[in-house]
């Protein structure tokens, strides 16, 4: 019975003896397997400040898996142990790698953690509870992470860029949309956002390239192909704005937005070559003008000469002629001014060839813009009638075909007002007919339109407007002729 007695004596010495180096970690496993995570967490940390301990992956490897067992608790009761139990989790498998170097066992077990999903939710867990603390900066780094554990995934990427946004740090947000494109996301307001990151940093040709991605990802998403447009207008990319929209038009005739908003392009395009030609007529006219007034100011200064000529002449014959000398006193201060004058004048021609100004040039520049003018009108008439076609009662299309006819009135009554009284007594009548027949045509589509909103103060306006022109030409006798 002794002996028996001193073997067991023996058998627990020896098991005591062991128990320091693997107790922790064991323990640990246990309260790991139990969901006790708090125990864990006291255990585990225990056994890594013990040098031994700390010399073995397996040790790494198990607090890798309590900390990220404590980041994915869902009952919110071990979660608050530590809000960066994710980070730890990962930090603890990188350093069973760095101890596995050393002659370990776990290598593939830590080499598949660090790709693991659970890792991954780990990261974004904890990701979303700095997001909803507003903590941007700390949630964008806990959902890189999990990004970069699986570089294919969208989610993190799209709530990486999110918190980038927030962040404020737009150039990190670009680089995570920019992932959830390539990885074939197919959320439209990703793209939308991408998209307007670029565009606030000047960078057009990338917000472009940004929509197409996401109409490769999203070939029917209506509104990334109006965005497209949009970005194309305002970097002024006229052309490329038309030939997107009828693109959109073409994909989809019956859409009566897209064929009225392809009408306003036209429409608009006429009106900046309006705005075009009226500067380059100007700067004609101001040329002519100038040499016309440098012209007459040469012949003022050459009678005044010859003034002189005959007074010194009448003065030389006669010396004491002292109504000569008073004349020829005032002529001379005359001489002065318009020699003034004249200088003034040729610095001022000189200045506009200076700029270039070529007559002849110009004036073709001009009736090729005014040929392309009227082909923009014939095609935003062609399609806002195509739009009233399909949809009769269309607000946009009835009240741009309006201001369609409205501004063509506005603008010739622009020439009438030009016009000297031999021009007018030639044609002025004929014209301001025509001036009519555009306000009266106009009335139809904006009545049109007000009965569809009747509370649009633009429309309103312009109904007044045309109704007052209307009834000063009624009041004129003036025979409306409708445009053809």
């Amino acid at each position: 019975m002794k002996k028996l007695v001193v073997a067991s004596v023996l058998s627990l010495t020896m098991l005591v003896a062991v128990k320091p180096a693997a107790f922790g970690q064991t323990n640990a496993l246990l309260q790991l397997q139990a969901g006790t995570l708090d125990k864990a967490k006291t255990a585990i940390d225990k056994d890594v400040s013990d040098a031994k301990s700390a010399a073995k992956a397996k040790t790494w490897l198990v607090r890798g898996q309590v900390y990220q067992a404590i980041a994915n608790d869902q009952t919110g009761v071990y979660s608050k142990l530590d809000s960066n139990a994710a980070m730890t989790a990962y930090e603890s498998y990188k350093k069973g790698l760095e101890v596995e170097a050393n002659g370990g066992k776990s290598g593939k077990e830590l080499t598949e953690a660090l790709a693991s999903t659970d890792l991954y939710n780990a990261f974004m867990r904890q990701g979303a509870t700095k997001y909803q603390a507003k903590n941007y900066p700390d949630a964008l780094k806990l959902m890189s992470m999990a990004g970069n554990i699986n570089s294919k995934d969208t989610l993190a990427a799209l709530y990486s860029g999110i918190a980038a946004q927030q962040a404020q740090q737009n150039g990190v947000a670009k680089e995570h949309f920019e992932r959830y494109a390539a990885n074939g996301g197919k959320d439209a307001s990703v793209y939308y956002s991408l998209a307007s990151l670029y565009r606030n940093d000047k960078e057009i040709d990338k917000a472009i390239s940004a929509i197409d991605k996401g109409l490769v990802a999203l070939p029917n998403n209506k509104d990334l192909g109006a965005e497209r447009v949009n970005i194309l207008l305002s970097s002024n990319r006229m052309d490329e704005a038309v030939a997107g929209m009828k693109q959109m038009v073409e994909k989809d005739p019956a859409n009566v937005q897209n064929i009225v908003n392809l009408a306003i392009l036209y429409d608009n395009a006429a009106s900046k070559m309006g705005e075009e030609i009226r500067k380059l007529s100007d700067s004609v006219k101001k040329g002519g003008s100038l040499s016309k007034k440098l012209s007459t100011e040469k012949d003022a200064l050459d009678a005044i000469n010859s003034e002189i000529v005959r007074l010194t002449g009448v003065i030389k014959k006669n010396p004491k002629a002292a109504d000569a000398k008073r004349q020829l006193a005032d002529v001379q201060k005359r001489q002065i001014e318009a020699k003034a004058k004249v200088t003034e004048l040729e610095a001022q021609v000189k200045e506009e060839q200076t700029k270039g100004v070529d007559a002849v040039a110009t004036e073709k520049k001009i009736a090729d813009l005014q040929a392309k003018q009227t082909q923009e009108r014939t095609l935003a008439k062609e399609y806002y009638t195509k739009a009233l076609a399909i949809d009769p009662n269309n607000f946009d299309a009835n009240f741009n075909m309006g201001v369609f006819y409205f501004n063509e009135g506005a603008e010739m009554n622009k020439l009438v007002g030009a016009m000297d009284m031999a021009d007018y007594n030639k044609r002025g009548k004929e014209i301001e007919g025509q001036i009519c027949g555009r306000f009266k045509q106009a009335m139809p589509y904006f009545q049109k339109a007000k009965a569809v909103k009747a509370n649009e103060e633009e429309l309103n306006n312009s109904i007044q407007q045309a109704e007052n022109v209307l009834k000063q030409f009624e009041e004129r006798k003036v025979v409306c002729i409708d445009a053809k």
